[in-house]
């Protein structure tokens, strides 16, 4: 039990817990954790590849692509196309989908409360001064150019600074036949 004191497996152990007791609390939507990262990246960053999306919301692209399929079905969100990139979507909520976000802050409202019972602001406060500290040491530690160490980035951003075009056309998806389909309808 000892081990449970040093940093990297307390950290790891606080959000495997988190994660079980949010997504017992996302069942009620039928949503997991993933799920309702991408909507809520989604919310924050309008206008996103596919690609960028997967990066922010830390979601592997394949999975990504049946998370959004599903959205889409569900009338939740729209895929554009990227009018810089015909090969690329850009991605948009749909008004179906305020109800749904509302929904999950509520979630991650109450599952913060119930993590952090017991701890008085002040305390609340520290806490999450300190973790951006030990989270801001990390990232300086990154390799110059890692994109995943910033998750507050923009569409067409990397690590904070304006994208170069060309390098963002290079990475951004193909649109898939079934997709050219439904565009050129």
């Amino acid at each position: 039990m000892e081990q449970i004191r040093h940093f990297g497996f307390l950290v790891k152990d606080v959000s495997r817990l988190w994660v079980r007791h949010f997504e017992q609390r996302a069942a009620q939507l039928g949503m997991s954790l993933t799920h309702c990262k991408v909507l809520v990246y989604l919310s924050r960053n309008e206008g996103a590849t596919q690609a960028r999306l997967a990066e922010l919301s830390d979601t592997d692209p394949m999975t990504l692509v049946r998370v959004l399929d599903r959205m889409e079905r569900d009338g939740w969100i729209e895929r554009r196309a990227d009018p810089t990139d015909r090969r690329a979507y850009r991605l948009y909520l749909e008004p179906a989908s305020d109800p749904v976000l509302a929904e999950i802050m509520r979630i991650g409202d109450k599952v913060r409360s119930e993590a952090l019972v017991g701890l008085s602001a002040t305390e609340r406060e520290q806490m999450m001064s300190m973790l951006e500290r030990v989270r801001g040491n990390l990232v300086a530690l990154l390799p110059a150019g890692d994109t995943t160490s910033s998750h507050e980035a923009r569409p067409g951003t990397r690590n904070g600074k304006p994208e170069h075009p060309r390098r963002a056309r290079r990475a951004a998806p193909r649109a898939t036949p079934s997709r050219r389909k439904k565009a050129s309808r």
